[in-house]
C-alpha cells in the first residue's frame, strides 16, 4: 500500500463510519479497485484509522468527557452493553455471516427501512430532543438496535438511529447519542484487533499508516460536523436513497 491508497482509503474511513451508510461496503469495493488485498498489514491499518476516527469524535464532543457527564455515560455505557455481550458471544457466527452480496443487499434493506421510517415520522411526537434526554430505557433500546449492526452492511450508525426515530428520538439526538456510543463500541473493537495484529503493523509502511491515520481524523472530524448541520435542516432520506443506490451498484459490481 502506498501513500496515495492510504489517503483514499483514510478519507473512506472518515467519511463513511459515522454516517449511516455502513463502510464496510464501500472499503470492499474502493479496496479491490486499488486491487488490494485482504493481508494482515491492511487490517492493521484499518484498525489504526479506526482509532484515528474515534479520537475525532472524542475532539468533537471533548466538552461531554467530562465528571459533570457522568450520568449521560452511564446510559451510553448501558447501551453499549448487549453489543458488548452478544457481539462476544456469536463473535465466530458473526465472522462467518460475512459475504459481499449480503452486505449489498443490507445496503437496500436498511436504505428502504429509512425511507419507510422517515415518511412515518413526526417531529410533533418527539419526546427526547437531546442525549442528556435519553432515559436509561431510551439507553438499553438504542444498545438492543445496535444488535443489528452484526449483520455485515447493517451499518453501527445506521441501525441505532433508525431505532431511535422509532421510539421517539430527535434526529439530531439520535446522531449525537450514535457517535457517544461509538467511543466505547469502536475503542473496544479496535483494541482487540490491535492486539491481535500488532505485530503485523510492522509488515506495513508505517508512514502511509501515519498518513491514513491523520487523513481519517481530519475527513472524520469535518464529516461528523458537517453531518449534524445536516440533519438539522434536513431527514435522512437522501441517505435512504443513496444506500439503496450505493447496493444496487454493489450487487452489479460484485457479480460482474
Amino acid at each position: 500500500m502506498d501513500i496515495v491508497q492510504s489517503i483514499i482509503i483514510g478519507v473512506v474511513e472518515g467519511v463513511t463510519e459515522f454516517l449511516p451508510i455502513s463502510s464496510t461496503g464501500h472499503m470492499i469495493v474502493v479496496s479491490d479497485m486499488m486491487g488490494l488485498k485482504q493481508t494482515v498489514a491492511l487490517k492493521a491499518f484499518e484498525v489504526i484509522i479506526q482509532f484515528a476516527a474515534i479520537l475525532a469524535v472524542m475532539l468533537v464532543y471533548r466538552d461531554k468527557i467530562t465528571l459533570k457527564e457522568v450520568e449521560l455515560w452511564k446510559k451510553v455505557l448501558v447501551a453499549f452493553v448487549p453489543l458488548l455481550i452478544v457481539g462476544f458471544l456469536l463473535k465466530d457466527f458473526v465472522k462467518e455471516l460475512f459475504d459481499p452480496k449480503l452486505v449489498a443487499i443490507m445496503f437496500i434493506v436498511g436504505g428502504v427501512a429509512f425511507l419507510i421510517i422517515e415518511y412515518f415520522y413526526d417531529e410533533k411526537k418527539v419526546r427526547v430532543k437531546s442525549v442528556e434526554e435519553f432515559s436509561y430505557k431510551d439507553a438499553f433500546l438504542t444498545g438492543l438496535f445496535q444488535l443489528l449492526s452484526l449483520i455485515p452492511g447493517t451499518s453501527r450508525a445506521g441501525s441505532t438511529i433508525a431505532g431511535d426515530l422509532i421510539i421517539g428520538i430527535s434526529r439530531k439526538a439520535a446522531a449525537e447519542f450514535s457517535f457517544l456510543l461509538a467511543i466505547p463500541v469502536m475503542g473496544a473493537v479496535s483494541a482487540y484487533d490491535l492486539l491481535k495484529h500488532y505485530k503485523d503493523l510492522m509488515q506495513g509502511d508505517l508512514l502511509a499508516y501515519g498518513v491514513g491515520f491523520v487523513t481519517a481524523f481530519v475527513v472524520a472530524y469535518i464529516t461528523i460536523k458537517l453531518f449534524l448541520s445536516f440533519i438539522s435542516k434536513f431527514s435522512f432520506v437522501p441517505f435512504g436513497i443513496y444506500r439503496i443506490a450505493f447496493g444496487v451498484f454493489l450487487l452489479y459490481y460484485i457479480i460482474q
